[in-house]
């Protein structure tokens, strides 16, 4: 078959093609390895040609491979843009799929529900900052240079002096100075530490800190806002339980643990086989950080609270790793896609 024969066949073949699988038909019958164009290209004896024919006659054959190729791309392309096209050879009144898009990080669902909790009970949402002064995480919430409180939150430090925050109460101080008192406000966000990784501990977690100044405030009003955030969290009953605990920026403090939902109580990794998981450190505000925030201790009184975003978000989807949170696996995420 001449060479001009087969375009013109092919020509007409992919004019009557009507859908992918025709098409792909044509393909074979003129590409393939049995196809037109094929074997015109093999019935050529180039041995019986001088060298300025086989020039000709291999242009000829190239020119032909490759006009056969783009035509049958072309037509391909064309057909699968058309509504009529086998891509579309389904009902067409059904709902789109739609595009996949990405969902809200457990972390940041948890903060979410927190903030809406307390703009409820009449907090604000007060930003901090993660690149902090040291006055602002240690000095000025009674934790001075030579503290051994410091030994605990040794952190990332900055050429300059600034410190990678190590707690969200970082922004107590910076609040008082701006709102004064009362004031109600919570500060969630992300905390640094040199910590030694393990299933409840990483060195990059999310805390929401949150106070109450005003006057006559006492540990029942504390008591009574930790209980009503768990409750409205969880939608049942917690059981937690209290116990003393320091900490430079409050007096006196508290530990406020939460029966771990890991184990139900029994005992896991996760809350080291004690049951409860460590969930809010509390307590009423130490005078001493109230007048760096330039308010009078002797009128005013408050407490403070530091509740574990990244704990609670275990707690809440039932996470027993909380390096988990931070790995960046789409798989671990997708499974927590929609829930709260």
């Amino acid at each position: 078959m001449e060479f001009q024969e087969i375009r013109t066949e092919l020509t007409d073949a992919l004019a009557a093609a009507s859908n992918l699988k025709t098409l792909e038909e044509v393909r074979v019958h003129f590409l393939g390895k049995k196809g037109s164009v094929t074997n015109a290209t093999k019935s050529v004896d180039f041995s019986k040609l001088t060298p300025e024919e086989k020039r000709g006659v291999g242009g000829a054959v190239n020119s032909l491979k490759n006009w056969a190729t783009e035509s049958i791309a072309a037509k391909k392309a064309e057909l699968e843009s058309s509504p009529t096209s086998e891509s579309f050879d389904r009902d067409l009144t059904l709902p789109g799929s739609g595009p996949q898009v990405g969902t809200i990080h457990p972390i940041r669902q948890v903060q979410l529900q927190l903030e809406e909790i307390f703009r409820g009970m009449g907090f604000r949402v007060f930003t901090g900052r993660e690149v902090e002064r040291e006055f602002y995480n240690f000095d000025a919430l009674n934790i001075p240079a030579d503290h051994p409180a410091r030994e605990m939150q040794d952190t990332y430090w900055l050429n300059d002096g600034h410190v990678l925050r190590t707690h969200t109460s970082a922004t107590q101080v910076r609040a008082l100075k701006k709102f004064g008192a009362p004031v109600r406000a919570i500060f969630p966000g992300r905390c640094f530490r040199y910590e030694a990784v393990d299933a409840s501990h990483e060195n990059t977690f999310y805390q929401l800190e949150g106070f109450c100044v005003d006057r006559d405030i006492t540990v029942a009003n504390l008591i009574a806002v930790m209980k009503s955030l768990l409750g409205e969290v969880f939608g049942r009953e917690v059981k937690v339980r209290l116990r003393p605990g320091y900490f430079p920026f409050v007096e006196p403090g508290f530990e406020l643990d939460f029966e771990c939902t890991i184990c139900s109580g029994a005992g896991c990794s996760t809350c080291k086989k004690t049951g409860w998981i460590e969930l809010i450190p509390c307590g009423l505000i130490h005078p001493r950080v109230l007048e760096a925030g330039g308010i009078d201790s002797k009128e005013y009184s408050g407490f403070a609270f530091g509740c574990g975003l990244t704990r609670l978000a275990m707690m809440k989807f039932h996470i027993p790793m909380i390096r988990l949170f931070n790995s960046g696996d789409l798989r671990f995420y997708e499974q927590l896609a929609g829930k709260s």
